[in-house]
């Protein structure tokens, strides 16, 4: 088992990969009087070792890497680039102080045909790694709303 301080980390690096297909955005505020998702999840460490358990999940997905699309994908971008934008994408959304330069959701994700089935196998990973760690479940909530918000851009129409 994780230590507590690592538990919301990891919840929030499976969000990013998600969340690599937003816009760059200012990030999100907190209500005044509470902590954003950035500081419940713990911060930068813990977020990048939930997406570096997220991705390497992803990584060797039968489902997802049935998409040949995908698969050539793996052997162009290297890991620890996709995990360093992730990681930097999810800081940014749930307010933390990060600044997200990579692509958009869209322009990342346009030539990958990603199906519905792939999308839904991506949030089981997802939940999965969010349950390993045994992140709470109103931020669990809110990770997987910010992972939602992006589907219209990675999921390919039609599928």
């Amino acid at each position: 088992m994780s230590s507590p301080a690592l538990r919301p980390t990891l919840a929030l690096a499976a969000l990013t990969l998600a969340l690599t297909a937003l816009p760059t955005t200012a990030p999100a505020q907190a209500p005044a009087g509470q902590k954003s998702l950035y500081d419940r999840l713990g911060g930068a460490y813990p977020i990048a070792v939930v997406v570096d358990e997220f991705i390497n999940r992803l990584l060797v997905n039968e489902v997802i890497n049935a998409n040949p699309a995908i698969a050539a994908a793996r052997t162009r971008v290297p890991a620890a680039g996709l995990k360093f934008h992730v990681s930097t994408l999810v800081c940014q959304v749930t307010g933390g102080p990060c600044t997200y330069t990579g692509r958009t959701m869209k322009q990342s994700h346009a030539h990958l045909n990603i199906t519905e089935r792939e999308w839904q196998e991506m949030l089981r990973v997802f939940r999965a790694v969010l349950a390993k760690f045994t992140v709470p479940e109103a931020e669990q909530r809110e990770l997987i709303a910010i992972v939602e918000s992006t589907k219209a851009d990675i999921v390919a129409r039609g599928s």
